[in-house]
């Protein structure tokens, strides 16, 4: 694989093995493991929410542990103090330098700025590899608003390249497909076979789906469902009129209307349950089947529906605008504007290659600063109503900083624990949405030989309790870094785990809920002893060695993931980014803002940007926001 080398210590798969990635997952090795470049992109092990970002904030939730607030300030005052260094964040101190110039300071949990658009990088046999640890790609960006597209463009960030820069003719040039990885476990066989349902990417030929299902390790019975299910074009509910066909099809999740509308094989409704679960954090026995209807899913073709919700032109672009490092490009994007000097390199292209030097990203004096590690606890404002004091910790000292306004870009739900300023009201709002726990796994291969041999670029996990989708990164080229050109050279295959709770009655609220406790309960261990019993099993026949072939891992954990959407199985009707209690709780209060993708129920970039917008427009008093 082309493009440049890097500084980062190559970890041997020996010692990767024996023991020196679980001491990074426990929070224990990355400063002696990376003494002479301490890089957080090159980081392995456990990282997304990483030991030492969030323990102080569950002492404070669960407990109280509120810590004293110093009596003096610690750091000048500040014209914006913003607490969450995202996307959000940083669009909003973007923003607010645009409009108005002053002093602000970002303040951010993490070892690295960026929230969800993580970095991950790997140095394997001497070639640099990049990938994305969280946000993934800018999606339909002509349905931004102006005000979102206007950031993009201001800090340098085209779409219209990305349609050189995607080869979206890679995988089929090369054979590969998507597949369907029957597990062993569930059922009684690792078998790897062609995806007769497609992917986003498309459907395969009828003919080479039924000669596809015919190899399913399923009963004949559900072979035969599931080819009629592939065919079907009828609508179940014509004698009913748009409004009422609505209302059913929003009543009655996807499985329901397979199971009991269709009258589909159960076996076939297992292998089409989790197919959703990377977008919504749930399966299809949590999303209703009109979600299903606008989502394309097999047997609902034949319906007929008027629904303004897909009148919005999201999803018409194709799914390309990706950098190699995922949407963490254009976080580096907006810090090239804020702090230049920590990250010169002008342009997208030349920023996919260039590090940013972190300790340059707070220093005094500059107009703004992004300070890491920091992690707010307490958010009120002064008795005079003039100021916004703000106290955090920082390797394990207690500061305070004031601001004339500060905008609150981090998780919304922490709010109420930060400031004592949150009514009931505005609390049970905020308390209504439930972000989505998810893992991203990035894992560097020294070839991926076996991917070629197998004929499969993606693989789709039916019913797994692990990993329901994982394969080749996305082939993107540009700004000197190159897509593996061979499957002999070493890549990075993503993976995605979304700990839901199908089966057991629970609402997705509730089911986010228990997917947080079980990501936050599993050790690095547990990651890597299922990562290698998924490889092993899918890739084994294809001469995949994990002992050999398997790199380094970074294991991406986020809790506190996706921004929650309403879903309308279980929301109320016309719950939306436009109606909700998601406006109630991002309320202003006094000189305190309120930003992030929760505040606009929408998980994605211009989710982010939008909020940002608003929360810098009422700061600066230009008018009333929306």
């Amino acid at each position: 694989m082309a493009g440049s080398k890097s500084t980062v210590p190559e970890i041997s798969r020996r010692d990767f093995l024996n023991g020196v990635a679980l001491s990074v997952a426990a929070g224990l090795a990355p400063r002696e493991l990376f003494a002479e470049r301490r890089y957080p992109p090159a980081l392995t092990g456990m990282r997304g929410n990483h030991p030492g970002s969030f323990e102080a904030a569950h002492r404070l939730a669960w407990n109280q542990a509120r810590p004293a607030r110093p009596a003096e300030q610690t750091d000048a005052t500040y014209d914006l103090v913003i607490i969450g260094g995202g996307l959000s964040g940083l669009a909003a101190a973007f923003l607010y330098q645009q409009r108005h110039g002053g002093r602000v300071l970002v303040l951010d949990n993490h070892d690295d700025f960026g929230g969800h658009a993580k970095r991950n990088e790997f140095s394997v046999g001497g070639e640099r590899l990049i990938g994305y640890g969280g946000s993934q790609s800018i999606d339909s960006p002509a349905t931004y608003s102006p005000e979102a597209r206007q950031i993009l463009a201001d800090v340098g960030v085209r779409t219209e390249p990305f349609y050189d820069y995607f080869d979206r003719g890679y995988f089929e040039r090369r054979g590969l497909k998507p597949t369907i990885f029957f597990e062993a476990e569930r059922y009684g066989k690792n078998r790897l076979v062609l995806n007769a349902l497609g992917d986003y990417r498309g459907a395969p030929d009828p003919d080479e789906a039924a000669a596809a299902v015919s190899a399913y390790p399923i009963s004949d019975a559900a072979k035969r469902s599931l080819r009629e299910l592939l065919d079907y074009a009828a609508d179940p509910f014509d004698d009913l009129d748009n409004a009422a066909k609505i209302a059913k099809l929003r009543g009655m999740t996807y499985v329901a209307y397979l199971a009991e509308v269709l009258g589909v094989h159960d076996e076939v409704v297992g292998i089409l349950r989790d197919r959703i679960k990377g977008l919504w954090g749930v399966g299809w026995d949590s999303l209703s089947a009109l979600e299903a209807w606008r989502s394309g899913e097999p047997g609902t073709a034949g319906l007929r529906v008027e629904d303004d919700v897909t009148g919005d032109g999201h999803g018409a672009e194709p799914y390309i605008f990706h950098f190699p490092d995922g949407n963490a490009g254009v976080a580096r994007a907006l810090v090239g504007k804020l702090v230049p000097e920590a990250f010169p390199a002008r342009t997208m292209e030349a920023q996919v290659l260039a590090d940013v030097d972190y300790s340059l990203l707070d220093v005094k004096g500059a107009p703004t600063r992004v300070r890491l590690n920091a992690l707010a606890l307490d958010l009120r404002n002064t008795a005079d109503g003039r100021h916004v004091d703000v106290t955090y910790v920082r390797d394990g000292r207690t500061e305070r900083v004031r601001g004339r306004h500060a905008i609150m870009a981090g998780y919304l739900h922490m709010l109420p624990y930060l400031c004592p300023e949150v009514g009931a009201e505005q609390k049970a709002a905020i308390d209504y949405a439930e972000k989505v726990p998810l893992v991203y796994l990035s894992l560097a291969v020294r070839n991926w030989r076996a991917f070629a041999e197998l004929g499969t670029h993606s693989i789709y996990v039916p019913q797994s309790d692990f990993m329901h989708s994982f394969g080749l990164d996305f082939p993107v080229s540009m700004g000197g870094y190159e897509f593996t050109r061979s499957p002999d050279t070493p890549t990075v295959v993503h993976g995605s785990f979304i700990p839901a709770s199908p089966g057991l009655g629970l609402s997705a609220r509730e089911q986010h809920v228990a997917g947080r406790a079980r990501i936050y309960d599993m050790r690095y261990e547990d990651f890597e002893r299922l990562i290698v019993r998924q490889l092993d099993g899918a890739l084994g026949d294809g001469g995949f060695d994990v002992e050999r072939d398997l790199a380094a891992i970074t294991v991406n954990r986020w809790p506190h993931g996706y921004a929650y959407e309403y879903n309308d199985f279980f929301d109320p009707p016309g719950y939306g980014p436009q109606k909700g209690p998601h406006i109630r709780a991002r309320e202003r209060l006094g000189r305190i803002s309120i930003a992030n993708s929760d505040a606009a129920a929408f998980a994605y970039v211009d989710g982010a940007f939008d909020s940002a917008h608003r929360a810098v427009t009422e700061v600066l008093g230009e008018k009333k926001p929306a």
